[in-house]
């Protein structure tokens, strides 16, 4: 029997298809067997809070498309934005094979792949962040501000 296994904790919570399960006391090993369904453990989700860096913007519209939050259509041509910008940074031959497939993911329609593809740069992008701040380079940051598909969205609570 095909499909996705999902081991889950005590406790864990997880979206499926943009609704919120959470599981009880014992271990559980869920398999969701529809195929193509959007799956995001809430444990890896990105707050909008933390939306502050390049790659987390890139990240964190893959995430509301597994949230169900914003069509694949509509988040689409975002994503291939993003990942084009992140490909001028990241030239290394580990970020370029990152970027690879998440861009192959993406043709796919493969959201979660995008995501963990992407979640990849998150320690390197750190890494150069801090050098760059180290040096008195880097970008403004504006707190309260988190991206959409479809811009930048005001500040929020």
């Amino acid at each position: 029997m095909a499909g996705l296994i999902l081991k889950l904790t005590p406790g864990e919570r997880v979206m499926i298809n943009g609704v919120v399960v959470e599981n009880g006391d014992h271990r559980t090993r869920l398999r969701i067997v529809t195929e193509n369904a959007n799956v995001l453990r809430l444990r890896d989700a990105i707050h909008p809070d933390e939306v502050n860096t390049p790659v987390r913007r890139v990240c964190y519209i893959a995430q509301l498309v597994l949230a169900c939050d914003v069509t694949p259509e509509a988040a689409r041509p975002q994503l291939l934005t993003g990942i084009e910008q992140l490909s001028q940074v990241f030239t290394d031959p580990d970020s370029r094979a990152r970027l690879d497939e998440a861009t192959a993911a993406l043709a796919e329609g493969r959201f979660y792949q995008v995501l963990k593809a992407l979640r990849g740069l998150l320690a390197r992008e750190a890494r150069l962040m801090s050098y760059a701040a180290a040096r008195g380079f880097g970008p403004e940051r504006r707190p309260g501000r988190r991206m959409h598909p479809e811009g930048e969205i005001g500040a929020h609570p």
